[in-house]
């Protein structure tokens, strides 16, 4: 703590400094060999949420990009996901500037004679001189979207790093909406920007070029609106990507969500569930009771979250899918934390991060796959449509969603499932 604290730099800190601790007391030793380590070394799951999805699905494709199955080396959803979109990015600005998209005619309203007839134009979403008519406004329109949607791809491309991308995957499987994964990204592209502007030299030509698409001001500012629309872009994409790369997930997702759906139009009850450890499940959400107390000095708001509030459709629908894989990773880790304990081992863990002392790493490494297959050789979804249908002997719940043909078994051989 006396010294020149370079370890200050580090991305972990007070971890950094424990490590140092560690090393310098092994050192004193004349064998350092002999020291007994008391770091804790944890294996972290591969976009945990997507995971379970992939076993619910017996996704093979989904599972692959996740690491349920084995392979010479680790993959990397959040990597292939930006790989995806980063070429979706550089084929739309390919086909803008191809199509003349040039700047600044892209800031300024495009006038009608700029749409002329082209019998033989497909139909295509960067075409600006789609539509007969050059006095239809829906053809403008859509023309400047295109023009505009061409630019951004521009502004972006290059831009769209692992690191932008990265919590819009993560949080997919628990319910990200459109405007939350645009936050997100909106957030990083402006880190992105922000690094660019703070470096002037080493990325002149970048902030030349951002300049002249609008994404920075004249004065050298963020412009945040621009940069704004190019995160609806970016987070668009990625949203579609994701749907692409995991199909089971997205058919599950809205399985339960239409359940869900059901049980709180059809009942008017709150959805429940029990998880494989018999743990029993109830959603809390309600529609909020607003009581406004008004004073000749202010109004008071009194907001009321009484159980007897009638239960709130849209929160219920939206929170079922991704509350209800959380109770499958929880289960996981309850089950490896059981397991660890009977062999009478140290185990901790924050969600899909599990830790361990370093000489108990392989068997927590085949304990934690054990128990992912026992969980997922029962049939999981089968069960909770069973379970639905018998409390809810009215409603008509739909059919399962189709599954593939991953066999869940192979997760015990794939090294790289948590790593």
């Amino acid at each position: 703590m006396d010294g020149n604290k370079w370890w200050l730099e580090a991305d972990e800190p007070w971890q950094a400094l424990a490590a140092c601790r560690e090393l310098a007391q092994a050192a004193e030793l004349p064998d350092p060999r002999d020291y007994e380590c008391s770091l804790p070394v944890h294996m972290d799951g591969s976009c945990n949420g997507l995971q379970h999805y992939a076993a619910l699905g017996r996704d093979r494709a989904g599972g692959l990009e996740v690491n349920l199955l084995p392979g010479e080396a680790p993959r990397d959803v959040y990597e292939g996901v930006r790989s995806l979109v980063a070429e979706k990015v550089a084929a739309d600005a390919a086909r803008g500037a191809a199509r003349g998209y040039s700047v600044p005619d892209m800031f300024r309203p495009r006038s009608h004679q700029g749409f002329g007839k082209a019998a033989d134009v497909a139909d295509d979403p960067f075409d600006d001189e789609s539509g007969d008519d050059p006095d239809d406004a829906a053809s403008v329109a859509a023309a400047q979207d295109a023009a505009d949607a061409a630019r951004r791809a521009q502004i972006v491309d290059g831009m769209v790093t692992r690191k932008v991308v990265k919590q819009t995957v993560m949080t997919s499987v628990y319910g990200v909406t459109f405007v939350g994964a645009r936050q997100q990204i909106l957030a990083r592209l402006t880190d992105v920007v922000e690094d660019m502007l703070s470096k002037p030299e080493e990325h002149a030509d970048d902030i030349a070029r951002l300049k002249r698409l609008g994404a920075i001001t004249e004065e050298g500012d963020v412009d945040e609106n621009e940069l704004y629309h190019c995160a609806c872009y970016v987070a668009g994409l990625t949203l579609e990507v994701l749907a692409e790369l995991f199909t089971s997930a997205r058919h599950i997702m809205g399985w339960l969500a239409e359940c869900a759906r059901l049980i709180t139009l059809d009942h008017e009850q709150p959805v429940s569930w029990i998880t494989p450890l018999g743990l029993p499940v109830v959603q809390p959400y309600r529609r909020d009771g607003h009581h406004a107390v008004r004073t000749l000095a202010q109004t008071v708001l009194l907001i009321d979250h009484s159980s007897s509030l009638p239960v709130s459709v849209t929160r219920q629908k939206s929170a079922f899918p991704p509350n209800y894989v959380h109770s499958l990773d929880s289960t996981h880790m309850l089950m490896t934390a059981t397991e660890m304990d009977h062999r009478g081992l140290r185990f901790t863990a924050v969600h899909d991060s599990y830790w361990t002392h370093a000489a108990d790493v392989p068997v927590m490494n085949e304990t934690l796959r054990r128990c992912f297959l026992d969980l997922y050789e029962a049939p999981l979804l089968e069960q909770l449509l069973e379970s639905f249908r018998l409390r809810y002997p009215g409603t008509k719940f739909p059919e399962l969603p189709p599954r593939g043909d991953l066999d869940i078994t192979e997760v015990l051989d794939a090294d790289y499932f948590f790593s």
